[in-house]
């Protein structure tokens, strides 16, 4: 199994997503775990498909 590009992580407040290649934090800071964020960066990364996840976990945090 190859490692992973894209990991989240637990940090005070909530998850981040750590990019491993980039070596740093992408995107916001999630209250609830972004499995399927990650998956989708981690596999096809179709730009409608993470719109609409990105929507979706910023609806949360409201």
């Amino acid at each position: 199994m190859s490692r992973r590009r894209y990991v989240a992580r637990g940090v005070p407040g909530g998850y981040r997503i750590w990019d491993n290649r980039g070596r740093r934090w992408w995107g916001d800071l999630y209250e609830f775990c972004p499995d399927d964020l990650t998956a989708e960066l981690n596999g096809g990364a179709d730009p409608e498909r993470l719109t609409t996840l990105l929507k979706r976990y910023r609806a949360q945090k409201r």
